[in-house]
């Protein structure tokens, strides 16, 4: 398509958005016009006059493109809210493969170290990098024979990335050895799972974490797992929802269905161009007998909202944690010519007592309502659940219980900011060739004594009574990562899970979901008894 058809385009795309976004948001004020059309033919005159001006007067030469999807395009939106969002090729194409949930490369995850270098951070499970025996804090210095000097992350991750079946030669630097060594790796399909492996936390106590809702397959991925642990034997379980952003609405639906009754409304959503929708449970939950305790905090949002106010509303489970981001708009993606894309906000989330998951937007920079969100308690929306408990809508979930993240003192930021643990833990491998460790260990006082001769030698600064007023949490620490290069980020997750105290704080609030439980049979037991006598008459 000739550059100057396709740029038109694309204006009239952006005036027939606006002309919308200005005639329903922003106070309700409208373009001054006497039909829809005169406005729409007026504001495409208007905005065209002013783009041609800009591209034959600006000082310096104008990238449409660049003008368009990261200005024109972007600017429009964010006089709506804070969610709609424009996708350009690369972000569309991005945003399909996280819904799949699957790449194609050699499996790990990388990132950048004092030298600029490209390291890898964590191999995942069963991948062609694991299995050749890359480890954490390798360099990455070639890529099929270019050197990586002078490219930053994403360049190399891209010529890593290729077709499944085809190969890719690393070179990595490797602490402690004198010579680079080199790898030949075929690239796979490689599985993003959107669920942790499930394991016990106790006897008869499982925990699981959903990390996001991205993946189609999410609600399934999670059954499967609890049927792999054993989900007959689960007296209690702890589902993790902290840092989960959502993603796809059907799992959010049938993620929280595997734990209601059939039928049981799970989320409605209601917009001004289209009549209130609901959405219940699809599958019958209600042979599961064991007490839920979700733990969130303010990241968790969006569908992981959904699910923590549906089994709240119908005393399905205690949530434990801090009140949750408060996003609860709906956005319809709407594909669009060069394959690009529109996330539109169409409809508000509503959780099945009817209160509104969505925090007040207005009046905020974008700044504050990302990152300095307060709790927000609507008087004006107050709620009951199943059992006639008080909850409160317009700002997030809020936890039945809440749980105060302690924060990082001054030596524990000043450890993580310079990457103590892991460079640590590459420099102990890396001569080794057997990195094995049994899975009983811990790391004892020689280990840490040479972790505190390692700060010293890096300038880490710290106090002596510093190190040992944190003595139990270095040994934690190093055990989480020194995990990671000797079995698996699972199996460290596992250790970082049972150190964590608010997971503990979930297991010891556990009667507290058991008394919501048994208040919920009855709710359903009181409210079924008259159809049943009806039905038998």
């Amino acid at each position: 398509m000739p550059s100057g058809r396709r740029h038109y385009i694309f204006l009239t795309l952006i005036v027939l958005v606006c002309s919308v976004a200005i005639g329903t948001y922003n106070g309700g004020r409208a373009i001054a016009a006497t039909t829809p059309d005169d406005g729409i033919n007026q504001s495409i005159k208007s905005f065209t006059a002013v783009y041609d001006l800009v591209e034959q007067n600006y000082a310096d030469r104008v990238q449409a493109d660049k003008a368009i999807y990261d200005g024109a395009i972007p600017g429009m939106l964010r006089t709506l809210d804070p969610h709609s969002n424009f996708f350009d090729p690369k972000a569309y194409a991005a945003m399909r493969e996280e819904q799949r949930a699957r790449y194609y490369g050699v499996g790990m995850l990388v990132g950048t170290d004092g030298k600029n270098r490209t390291i890898v951070r964590s191999p995942f499970v069963g991948s062609p990098a694991i299995k050749a025996g890359l480890r954490p804090g390798d360099a990455i210095v070639e890529v099929d024979d270019k050197k990586t000097d002078g490219m930053n992350q994403t360049q190399v991750v891209d010529m890593i990335k290729g077709p499944r079946g085809t190969y890719v030669q690393l070179k990595v630097a490797r602490e402690g050895r004198a010579q680079s060594l080199t790898y030949n790796l075929m690239r796979d399909e490689i599985p993003r799972p959107s669920v942790s492996e499930a394991f016990w936390l106790r006897p008869g106590i499982a925990y699981i974490e959903v990390k996001n809702f991205t993946d189609e397959n999410t609600a399934k991925e999670m059954d499967d797992k609890l049927k792999k642990l054993g989900e007959k034997e689960i007296k209690g379980l702890v589902l993790d929802l902290r840092d989960n952003p959502g993603g796809l609405l059907t799992q959010g639906i049938d993620v929280a269905g595997h734990f209601l009754k059939k039928n049981q409304l799970v989320v409605s959503h209601r917009g001004r161009t289209q009549p209130q929708k609901n959405f219940s449970a699809r599958t019958n939950g209600d042979g599961l007998n064991y007490p839920i305790v979700v733990v969130v905090n303010r990241r968790s949002a969006s569908a992981a909202e959904i699910v923590t106010g549906a089994l709240q509303d119908h005393d399905r489970a205690w949530v434990l944690g801090e009140t949750t981001f408060g996003k609860g708009l709906v956005q319809s993606v709407f594909p669009l010519s060069e394959n690009t894309a529109l996330a539109l906000t169409t409809m508000h989330y509503y959780t099945p007592s009817g209160r509104l998951i969505q925090r007040d937007y207005s009046n905020i920079s974008f700044l504050d309502y990302y990152y300095n969100h307060a709790d927000q308690k609507n008087a004006a929306d107050v709620k009951m659940t199943d059992s006639g408990r008080t909850v409160y809508g317009g700002g997030g979930i809020s936890p039945d219980e809440k749980f105060a993240v302690a924060k990082l003192n001054k030596f524990q930021i000043e450890v993580l900011r310079n990457s103590g643990f892991f460079n640590f833990s590459a420099k102990y491998f890396g001569p080794k060739d057997d990195v094995k460790l049994a899975k009983t260990w811990e790391p004892n006082e020689a280990l840490v004594n040479d972790f505190h001769q390692f700060l010293l030698d890096n300038k880490i600064e710290f106090t002596e009574a510093d190190f040992t007023a944190n003595h139990q949490w270095v040994k934690e620490n190093l055990k989480r990562e020194m995990y990671i290069t000797a079995f698996n980020v699972d199996e460290s997750d596992k250790v970082r899970i049972e150190q964590d105290p608010e997971i503990t704080k979930a297991i010891e609030s556990m009667p507290k979901a058991q008394e919501l439980l048994e208040r919920s049979k009855k709710m359903i037991v009181e409210r079924t008894a008259p159809l049943v006598a009806r039905a038998a008459q």
